[in-house]
């Protein structure tokens, strides 16, 4: 990598994760497009999944493991395995274009419902946990963007901003340490320099938490809820896009 290159990755991680520390999610969202970029889509998907596995762990320790709601977690983990592993098997089969435009149309929509706030106050049902999982988990597997079904029913189960980060954080270690597991099992986290570009990336994913915590403690959860619709609505816009391109 060029100086250039280098600087541009280390702010594009480093902006990842200040979202990631306000938000509890939107690393990957924001860093994997722009990463790949300048690097290839195998070395960037598995070197993200362990630093937002590690971004995890950081935003639960603390008191933030005390903030998770593992009633909800109970809910969509299962789920989610299962969406995981029925995407594994749909990979090589499934019509990728159609799915994508489909849930980029769906988080877009609940974005702007968060952006313009026209979303009741009452939480919906905890069955939305079925196809919210299923959706995550199958999504995930397919395209590395199963974030949105998550935090769109988490969002709309939730209203606290500090439980609803912590949660998701939760739910992000358990599913991305399954995954971590695959791309071993795979070879995907053996590959050149993979090792190297951690170590150099983890100080920077540090330091973004760190930012994006402090900013975090300062918003309030009608701001920090106008920011997860921001960061919906964008994805959905990128996912619709990808399709269509």
């Amino acid at each position: 990598m060029t100086p250039e290159t280098l600087a541009a990755a280390i702010l594009i991680i480093l902006l990842a994760f200040i979202i990631r520390g306000i938000t509890g999610f939107g690393s990957g969202l924001i860093a994997v497009p722009l990463l790949a970029h300048f690097l290839p889509l195998q070395f960037v998907v598995p070197f993200m999944l362990v630093l937002d596995v590690v971004a995890a762990m950081f935003l639960l320790g603390g008191r933030g493991a005390s903030r998770v709601n593992w009633q909800e977690l109970k809910a969509l983990v299962p789920f989610g395995v299962a969406g995981m592993l029925l995407g594994v098997g749909l990979l090589m089969h499934l019509p990728r274009t159609p799915l994508l435009l489909g849930l980029g149309v769906f988080v877009l929509i609940f974005g702007l419902r968060n952006l313009l706030n026209i979303h009741g106050e009452k939480p919906i049902s905890r069955l939305w946990a079925i196809p919210a999982g299923l959706t995550g988990g199958t999504v995930g597997a397919l395209f590395g963007t199963g974030g949105p079904p998550y935090i769109v029913y988490l969002s709309h189960r939730l209203h606290d901003k500090a439980e609803l980060r912590s949660t998701f954080s939760g739910l992000f270690m358990i599913e991305g340490s399954l995954r971590v597991a695959a791309f071993l099992a795979t070879g995907l986290l053996l590959q050149d320099q993979m090792a190297t570009a951690l170590l150099l990336a983890l100080p920077v994913m540090a330091l973004g938490l760190y930012l994006g915590h402090h900013i975090h403690l300062g918003i309030s959860q009608q701001h920090m809820m106008k920011m997860v619709g921001l960061l919906l609505a964008g994805s959905g816009i990128s996912l619709v896009w990808k399709s269509l391109a």
